[in-house]
């Protein structure tokens, strides 16, 4: 690996880091900024749904989550530039959502990204969220998720959305 690949992926990394800040700090404007706008989200194999383009990603999160405390944390990426302007990568992610008092989820997995550098700059045009596990917790008890009852709860929550 060269030191200009080293700088390419070090750059990518502050492409995700501002990912997760922008979007637990709800900078809706700016979080928009980081994606191409062909962007692909798929949280199908979480339970969720494929939705194509960066107007309509960033519109159904910030719908989905409202005003949610969010906190998402990223680490181990495994980065791997395929062109000069091209990249995917795998980060392990664990996720909180408070969804009220005493009702937060825990979540684990990962994102599994592709990255286009357009105009000098890092954007994502993919994402595809996979996950290992959910727990639903509070200050006394934690209670795991299966995948069956998620699917149920992911269900119900899509049809109260729409």
């Amino acid at each position: 690996m060269t030191e200009p690949d080293l700088v390419e992926i070090e750059a990518i990394k502050q492409l995700k880091a501002r990912y997760c800040r922008l979007l637990d700090t709800k900078d809706w404007a700016a979080w928009r900024s980081l994606f191409a706008d062909d962007f692909l989200s798929d949280t199908s194999p979480a339970g969720g749904k494929k939705i194509q383009g960066a107007d309509e990603f960033v519109a159904f999160t910030r719908k989905s989550l409202r005003n949610q405390a969010t906190v998402h944390q990223v680490h181990a990426p495994e980065i791997e530039l395929t062109s000069p302007t091209t990249a995917r990568g795998v980060w392990a992610l664990e996720d909180v959502v408070r969804f009220g008092p005493g009702v937060n989820l825990r979540g684990y997995g990962h994102y599994h990204e592709t990255y286009e550098k357009r105009d000098g700059q890092w954007r994502f045009t993919s994402s595809t969220l996979t996950r290992l596990r959910e727990d639903v917790f509070n200050g006394l008890v934690a209670v795991y998720i299966s995948p069956r009852v998620r699917s149920l709860i992911m269900k119900a929550s899509r049809r109260a959305l729409t």
